[in-house]
């Protein structure tokens, strides 16, 4: 199979890692994800390219057993797919217990630090939240931001506050005129479109694991750029809930098959 809308080799890493590593104190063989990512589109070298670089970033260790390279998670990456996992298995697509209150970051920076605004402005879009105006952004719900804020050193220059919108606002107007529910709304119906035939397809156990890794690496990049608007105020017929079915679907029905096709394909030890 091939990885569809170019999806980045340190993503479906992560997925794997997510998948096979998280939460059971073990290092994979760098053959093993070789042979995973093979079956999944992505060539060796750039498999092997990924491993590198992920140790680079201190995203992966290195644990040499005799003759053999062995990669488990630091306390980075370990924290980066405990969200992911919340995101998928707890959060969901669909935010239905909206308490009605809003977190409004507003910011000044210098003209000259327009590479700081760039940083600032791709966090902020990543947390959920959307311009409102220039330098006024807006999220749904409570979101914490102070580590963001922090990371970029602009805590001077940030000013955070809880709301709720006058009784006048008309929510559903606003929140059309700040985020670009079509973009949204198309990702999920594309796959919908994509992944909806694997419901009823019975592939053999080594594809099953890889149309896992791609459905959940998939999965997650579309919901991570959700900012989870109140569905109250959302357009008739979104989306999200039904592509949600769609993965969940899919994913139960590839699971035992990946499961089995995992004990079999990887070579894992301990962590020392």
């Amino acid at each position: 199979m091939t990885t569809e809308e170019s999806l980045r080799p340190q993503s479906l890493m992560l997925t794997f890692l997510g998948d096979q590593v998280l939460g059971r104190d073990v290092c994979v063989y760098s053959g093993s994800v070789i042979d995973v990512f093979a079956r999944a589109g992505v060539g060796e070298q750039a498999t092997r390219s990924t491993l590198t670089r992920m140790v680079q970033r201190g995203l992966l260790r290195r644990q040499r057993e005799g003759r053999r390279m062995y990669f488990g998670l630091t306390e980075h990456s370990a924290a980066v797919l405990r969200d992911g996992e919340r995101r998928i298995w707890q959060t969901g697509a669909v935010n239905r217990q909206w308490d009605g209150s809003w977190t409004l970051l507003g910011f000044s920076l210098p003209e000259s630090w327009q590479r700081r605004r760039h940083d600032l402005r791709s966090k902020l879009t990543w947390s959920g939240f959307g311009p409102l105006f220039g330098g006024l952004w807006i999220a749904p719900g409570e979101v914490d931001v102070s580590e963001l804020v922090a990371e970029l050193g602009l805590a001077a220059h940030v000013k955070v506050f809880r709301a709720h919108a006058d009784t006048g606002t008309d929510i559903g107007a606003m929140i059309e005129e700040t985020w670009e529910l079509t973009e949204l709304a198309a990702r999920y119906e594309a796959f919908v479109r994509r992944r909806r035939p694997w419901e009823t397809e019975v592939p053999e156990p080594d594809e099953a694991l890889a149309r896992r890794l791609v459905l959940q690496t998939e999965w997650l990049r579309i919901i991570r750029r959700d900012p989870r608007l109140p569905v109250e105020h959302l357009p008739d017929g979104w989306p999200a809930e039904r592509a949600e079915r769609v993965f969940r679907a899919v994913y139960e029905r590839l699971t035992p098959l990946a499961e089995e096709a995992a004990g079999r394909l990887l070579d894992v030890v301990a962590v020392r």
